[in-house]
């Protein structure tokens, strides 16, 4: 195949309504899904008389998760809009990277906030770390919350991942096996 039809997600052969109707629908849906765990992040605080207040700007790794939701949030909403104008964007290794780029982002920001998580309902003994979730219950419910939708996009962006990797690979031939040179040849 030439470099031009490789390049080309509009081609024939790569144009399925279905697998675009899929797409389409992922990305939207990861908007509202990035926008609530930014929203319940943000906003998520206790004050606890006996050991002050707890809020997500106290915790590196929520603020990281916010940051991530914000960029997979904005990523969505122009990929989006690229997938409906065909013309703004017709490189289809293009999505490949970027999809595979945000996956990989939201997994990092989901393990920190669940190891957040975690030791705040656990502690952690070795290191006299106390649970924090029987002083702070809101707050840690909160976290739970935010970290099921973030958990949410996660999966959405995998399926995006995998969707832009078919279309991309799809425009290849593939390789010939041995039995195909031979009868080349001949």
């Amino acid at each position: 195949m030439s470099s031009n039809i490789a390049d080309d997600t509009t081609s024939s052969n790569n144009y399925n309504p279905v697998l675009k109707f899929l797409d389409c629908s992922l990305r939207l849906s990861v908007i509202p899904l990035s926008a609530a765990t930014i929203w319940l992040t943000v906003t998520n605080r206790e004050d606890n008389s006996m050991y002050g207040e707890v809020k997500f700007s106290n915790v590196l790794g929520l603020k990281y998760m916010v940051c991530i939701s914000a960029i997979c949030a904005g990523y969505a909403v122009l990929a989006a809009v690229a997938l409906c104008i065909r013309r703004l964007v017709t490189k289809a290794w293009l999505f490949f990277v970027s999809d595979q780029i945000i996956a990989y982002l939201m997994v990092t920001s989901g393990a920190a906030v669940m190891e957040i998580v975690y030791l705040a309902y656990n502690g952690d003994q070795k290191i006299t770390w106390s649970e924090a979730c029987s002083s702070y219950g809101k707050f840690c419910n909160g976290m739970k919350v935010a970290l099921i939708l973030h958990a949410l996009v996660v999966c959405c962006f995998i399926v995006l991942a995998v969707i832009s990797a078919y279309r991309l690979f799809s425009l290849f031939e593939p390789p010939l096996s041995s039995k195909d040179v031979q009868e080349e040849r001949t």
